[in-house]
Parts: structure tokens; sequence; C-alpha cells
């Protein structure tokens, strides 16, 4: 199997996230008991890391050894666990908005403990991680409290447009900057000024993050139309059923196909297993996955004028290998 992390050139790449996990374990613990347990209930059901991942990759960029363990710093250790803590933070939210049942194959947070208990552990999260951003200066606190905000931005424009069978391109790719490629945009910036890097390789580096955040939706939006439950570790086709219609749908309502009539409203399993047919028999998955790859072009394209280090080789080995997951 293919690796995605962009650690995959240091000498323990394992080492490297278990100092993140440390630290995020160590971030999601308050003084009351029910508050920890509900803050860490994601944390010990895994998840890929990557955007921590993309934080210590970028701030070795330009280190000729950055393949050694040694290399990794406290600062990129906040910086990483600043980003993942967003990122889950958002996730606790998103269960919510979607009345999700379970998350990386365990029961959600809000099924567990109620949409309350969620939305505030949620908030919880995002506090800790601007707490941890302030300390790596102003520049960092700014940056992410900014990057918060697109992610909210992101999510209120596809609120908006829930069950619009008018939804186009545009409106989803604004939507997915914000939701998704914000963040590893601003994973991949962080590490450049934590690490050191001048301003037009901090440039350099947010552009990657950015392109492949966008690469990395679309994929994952394609995913959720062809991969198992299990392979998800949530339902597959959910999109679909609540109304999220993602590049692929928008396709093939732009297409014209006659399976569009029955959108524009939630569906029963039946039916939605009917649309969801439909998009994977018709050409709309091939030119998503075409999107796709063109985001992933455009993030190594960012890389260029970058030296040939073991983190760069990282990054770029983690953006080719990112369409990997559709492989079928």
């Amino acid at each position: 199997m293919v690796s995605l992390t962009p650690l995959q050139h240091r000498v323990d790449p394992n080492a490297d996230l278990e100092s993140v996990e440390a630290a995020l374990r160590a971030a999601a613990k308050t003084e009351d008991d029910f508050l920890t347990e509900v803050a860490s209930h994601l944390i010990p059901a895994g998840g890929k890391r990557l955007r921590p991942a993309f934080v210590i990759a970028a701030a070795l960029c330009l280190d000729p050894k950055g393949d050694q363990s040694e290399r990794l710093t406290d600062e990129m250790v906040r910086g990483g666990v600043a980003v993942e803590l967003v990122h889950l933070g958002s996730l606790y939210h998103d269960d919510v908005m979607d009345e999700a049942e379970t998350r990386r194959g365990i029961e959600a947070v809000n099924h567990r403990w109620g949409n309350l208990t969620a939305i505030l552990a949620g908030d919880f999260l995002l506090a800790k991680a601007s707490e941890l951003a302030a300390s790596l200066g102003t520049e960092v606190a700014e940056l992410l409290a900014a990057t918060i905000g697109h992610l909210c931005e992101g999510q209120v424009r596809e609120l908006q447009l829930i069950y619009d069978i008018n939804r186009n391109e545009e409106q989803y790719l604004q939507a997915i900057s914000g939701k998704t490629a914000e963040l590893y945009a601003t994973s991949c910036r962080i590490g450049g000024i934590v690490g050191g890097a001048d301003r037009a390789v901090v440039d350099q580096l947010t552009e990657f993050g950015h392109a492949y955040g966008m690469a990395f939706q679309v994929v994952d939006d394609i995913l959720d139309l062809i991969a198992t439950d299990e392979e998800l570790g949530k339902p597959s086709g959910n999109d679909l059923k609540e109304g999220v219609y993602t590049l692929p749908v928008i396709r093939m309502i732009a297409s014209g196909d006659p399976i569009a009539e029955l959108l524009g409203q939630q569906l029963d399993e039946e039916v939605r297993d009917q649309a969801r047919a439909a998009v994977i028999e018709g050409p709309e998955i091939a030119t998503s996955i075409a999107t796709a790859q063109m985001y992933v072009d455009k993030a190594l394209s960012a890389l260029v004028a970058l030296p040939d280090t073991p983190a760069v080789r990282g990054m770029r080995d983690a953006a080719t290998n990112l369409l990997s997951a559709l492989e079928r």
C-alpha cells in the first residue's frame, strides 16, 4: 500500500506522530473528567494525522538532513497539535450537523452524549487549538483564527445549498476551499513559519497545501460514493442522502441524467443506492478524478522551486499517491 504521509522519508515517521499523539492527548485533558472523556473520544480511534504531518514536513523542507529523527522540535509538535485540534473540533460539529451515528468506526460524540455536549466539546478543542497557536506567536495565532473563520464560511456555504440541485461547480469549489483546503494550507504555512523559512518559501508551501487540500476533498467526496462503509468508517453515500451534492453528482445533474429528478429531497436508502449507482456507472467519477489530478499537479508545481530534501520528497510523494485511494 502506498504511503500518504509526507513524513515517509523520515527515519521513523511513527515516532514523529507518537510525539504529536502524546501532546494531542495532553491538550484534550482538563480538570473536568467528563469533558476530558468527551474531548478525547476520537483521538484513540485513529486518523491519519496528515495535517500535523504536513506541519512537520513543511518545517523541515529546507533541511538536507530532515530525514533524521532528532530534527523534530517542540514548536513543530505544538503547531501540528493545533491544526489537528481544529480538525477534530470541526468533526464534532460536522457530526452534529449530519446527525451522524458513527465516526472512524466508533460511536459519534453527538450520538453518544447528545448535540449540546458535542458542540461544547468541539468548541473546547478549537479553544485549545487557539491557545497552542498563541504560544507560537502572533502570526500563527492570527493565521489559525482566520482559518477557523474560513472553515465556518465553507460549511455555511455548503449548508445554504443542501438539497439544491442547482448547486454548481464554482459553489462547490468555494465550499471545499474553506472547509478543507484552508486547513491544509495553514498546516503547511505554520510549518514554514516555525521552521524559519523565508516568506517566498512559506508562500510556496501554502500554495502546495491549498492545492493538496482541494485534491484531498475531491477524492474524499468520490470515496463517499464508491467506497464501502467499512472502508470509510462511516456510512457510504451519506452526502447524497443528506443533500450535499458533491462534484460527481453536480456533473451528473448538469448532464441531464433522469436520475436527477429523484434529488432535491432527503432520500431513503433504496433511492440513495439507485442514485449512487447511476453516478458510479456514468462518466462523472472519471471526470472528477481528472479534476483531483489537476489539483495534485498544481500542488506539485508549487514545490518545483524548493530543494530536493527528504521533506520535500515526502510532500511530493504524498500528493502523487493521493489518488491511490480510488483504485479498485
